[in-house]
C-alpha cells in the first residue's frame, strides 16, 4: 500500500494545524479505538447557539421497525413564517457523533432564512449495522415531512444536509425517498460525503496514516456498518450511494470534498454520475484541504471560500 507520510499538498494554513490534532481526530482508527474517539468532546448545542434567539425541542419518534429514536427541532424563538426545512444527518463515519454534532449551520440558517431544521439521532454501527442507520434517517425524514404544518416550514423547500458519514446517509436517504416515492426534496447538500465502501479510488488508497480521516479509519468504519459484505457485490446503494447504478431523478445536489482526503474521488464520481443521468449537481474540490476542514479550521481562507460556496448554492436553491 502506498502510504503518504510527508510532502502532502496541503494548504499551509491547514498543514500548520495537523500536529495539534494528533490523537483528537480518527486517523488509523481500528475497532479497539472507537470508544476513545466517541468520548472526545464536541461543542454542545448551547455553545453552538451562543446566545442567539434559537431554541431546540426534542421529540421521540418511531425509527426503523418501530424502535424509538430522538429528533431535535431547531428554529428561531420567534419563528412565524413557513420558511425552508432542513433535514440534518450528523457525521462521524456512521459510528461516532450525535445529532448535535456540527449543527451550527442550522442555527445560522434559522437566523438567516427562518429555517426549521430537524436533526436525527440515528442508531450507529457497529451496534446497529446497515440498514438501521439509513432507515432511521429515512423514518425521521418522513416524520419531518409529515409534520410540516405543525413545525411551520414549507414542504416544497425541504433540503437534506449531511457531512462525512452524514453526507453518505443523506445521499442514501435521498435515494430511498426517490425509490419509495417518499417526501419530495428540493435539494441535497453533501459535504465531504462518505459514499463508497470499496476503497478502490486513488484518493481512497493514497491517504493513510495522515490527515483527519484516513484509509484505515474508513475501512474500519465501513466494516462496522457492513460487516463481511464490505467491498463485495452484496452492498446496497442505500448503504453506499456510490454503488447506485442510476442517479437519475435526484433533486439538485451540492457535493464537495477536500483535494487531500480519502473521499475526493468518490465525490467527483458521484457528481459526474448525476450529470451523466441528466441531473443537476454543483461540485467543488477544495485544493489543499483535508477532510472536514470547514469545521476544523473555519477561520482559514479555504474554509471561508467553501462556506461561501455552500451558502451561495443554498440561497440560489431556496430562491427558486
Amino acid at each position: 500500500m502506498h502510504r503518504v507520510t510527508k510532502n502532502l499538498p496541503l494548504d499551509p494554513e491547514l498543514a500548520a494545524l495537523l500536529p495539534a490534532l494528533e490523537g483528537r481526530v480518527p486517523v488509523g482508527m481500528t475497532a479497539d479505538r472507537l470508544d476513545h474517539f466517541r468520548a472526545l468532546p464536541f461543542p454542545t448545542i448551547e455553545e453552538q447557539i451562543g446566545g442567539r434567539p434559537v431554541t431546540w425541542t426534542d421529540h421521540t419518534i418511531p425509527g426503523y421497525r418501530g424502535a424509538e429514536i430522538t429528533v431535535s427541532v431547531i428554529a428561531r424563538e420567534d419563528h412565524r413564517e413557513r420558511g425552508p426545512g432542513i433535514f440534518h444527518i450528523h457525521g462521524g463515519g456512521m459510528v461516532m457523533g450525535d445529532r448535535f454534532a456540527s449543527v451550527h449551520p442550522l442555527i445560522d440558517w434559522a437566523m438567516k432564512y427562518d429555517a426549521v431544521s430537524v436533526t436525527v439521532e440515528y442508531r450507529r454501527a457497529p451496534e446497529h449495522p446497515h440498514p438501521v442507520p439509513v432507515e432511521d434517517c429515512y423514518a425521521a425524514l418522513r416524520w419531518m415531512a409529515g409534520h410540516a404544518d405543525e413545525l411551520g416550514f414549507d414542504p416544497a423547500r425541504l433540503v437534506v444536509f449531511g457531512g462525512s458519514g452524514g453526507g453518505g446517509l443523506a445521499a442514501g436517504t435521498t435515494l430511498l425517498a426517490r425509490d419509495r416515492r417518499g417526501p419530495a426534496l428540493s435539494g441535497q447538500l453533501l459535504q465531504c460525503p462518505m459514499i463508497d465502501d470499496r476503497g478502490e479510488t486513488v484518493s481512497a488508497r493514497e491517504y493513510d496514516g495522515v490527515g483527519v480521516w484516513d484509509r484505515t479509519s474508513n475501512l474500519t468504519a465501513w466494516t462496522m456498518v457492513l460487516g463481511e459484505r464490505r467491498g463485495t457485490a452484496d452492498v446496497s446503494p442505500y448503504a453506499a450511494p456510490a454503488r447506485a447504478a442510476d442517479l437519475g431523478g435526484l433533486p439538485p445536489t451540492f457535493v464537495d470534498a477536500g483535494a487531500v482526503e480519502v473521499f475526493r474521488d468518490e465525490a467527483v464520481a458521484f457528481a459526474s454520475a448525476i450529470w451523466a443521468a441528466g441531473g443537476e449537481a454543483e461540485l467543488h474540490v477544495w485544493g489543499g484541504a483535508f477532510h472536514g476542514f470547514y469545521d476544523i479550521a473555519p477561520g482559514s481562507a479555504v474554509a471561508k471560500a467553501c462556506v461561501a460556496a455552500r451558502e451561495s448554492w443554498l440561497e440560489r436553491l431556496l430562491s427558486r
